[in-house]
């Protein structure tokens, strides 16, 4: 069987369209039609129902999914086999990551500067993205690994070790009433003020507003972006508070720009290493793993 075909299909089941699969693959989408019906003749079944608005997995195509991605995992097995064979013993190839935006700019390019010298024929890809996004990434083969910021990771496929924790820190602006508070604030008192979080899905954020909410007759004001320097800059105005990870405020803290509010205590969010339970992880991509491990391990 042509593993072009394959590629092609599982391509197409993951984007469900002829024509965004045609643009990742750099095929016209006739070329996309044609692998298409091809392997739909040699497995003398229909893969695919063609609906008006895209594509969508027939049983025989799910059934075939799974497989196929086996057999191209391997033959990517294979290759990589093939190039450290010639003998010069240096990892290459480049590695696609998933990560949220606090650790992208904050505690990967130091992994990534010591990867370099230790590898320089490895190049990584960052995408800037929350635990649903890398999770359905590392299943669609976009992304080799993720890092998450979760308390829990249960994904069917994927698998998600601790490799750190990431303290966090409620944070005002220096002339903001709390900043000057001995005391602790209470949840109640914290219950009417104004919050920046990022957007739904950043675990911390999620916990914040629920522990808000639960308090009787709260009533917050929450806002939701999905950027750390947005929710950053608006609380460094005076306009509100916000719950983000030390590292990405550290600096604005020293400089006077931000100062830490007396609160409830936050648990440390344990940073996972997470990729597909079942495809092979290349040699570029184990020597990230391990680098990144020894780095925010140090």
């Amino acid at each position: 069987m042509d593993t072009r075909l394959l590629r092609t299909f599982t391509t197409l089941a993951r984007t469900g369209g002829f024509t965004t699969a045609a643009a990742e693959l750099h095929l016209a989408q006739s070329t996309v039609t044609v692998h298409i019906r091809a392997l739909e003749r040699e497995l003398g079944t229909r893969l695919f129902d063609r609906l008006p608005t895209g594509t969508l997995l027939t049983e025989s195509g799910r059934r075939l999914l799974e497989g196929a991605e086996e057999v191209l995992d391997a033959v990517e097995r294979l290759r990589a086999g093939g190039a450290e064979g010639d003998g010069d013993g240096v990892v290459r190839g480049r590695v696609r990551v998933g990560t949220p935006e606090s650790l992208c700019a904050t505690r990967l390019p130091g992994v990534i500067a010591a990867l370099r010298t230790l590898h320089p024929e490895v190049d990584v890809d960052l995408y800037a993205a929350g635990t649903a996004e890398c999770v359905e990434g590392l299943r669609a083969g976009r992304m080799d690994l993720a890092l998450l910021l979760e308390g829990e990771a249960d994904f069917p496929d994927v698998t998600a070790e601790p490799v750190a924790r990431e303290p966090l820190a409620l944070v005002c602006a220096p002339h903001h009433p709390l900043a000057a508070r001995s005391r602790a604030a209470t949840w109640a008192q914290l219950a009417t003020e104004t919050f920046f979080l990022l957007e739904q899905g950043c675990s911390y954020s999620d916990e914040l507003e629920r522990r808000l909410l639960a308090v009787p007759g709260s009533g917050p004001r929450l806002t939701r972006f999905g950027s750390v320097d947005a929710a950053r800059s608006c609380v460094a105005a005076g306009l509100g508070l916000t719950l983000l990870p030390l590292t990405t405020v550290e600096e604005y803290l020293g400089q006077g720009r931000l100062a830490r509010v007396r609160g409830p205590r936050f648990a440390d969010v344990p940073v996972r290493l997470a990729r597909h339970r079942r495809r092979w992880t290349a040699p570029a991509a184990e020597a990230f793993a391990r680098e990144l491990v020894r780095q925010l391990g140090a």
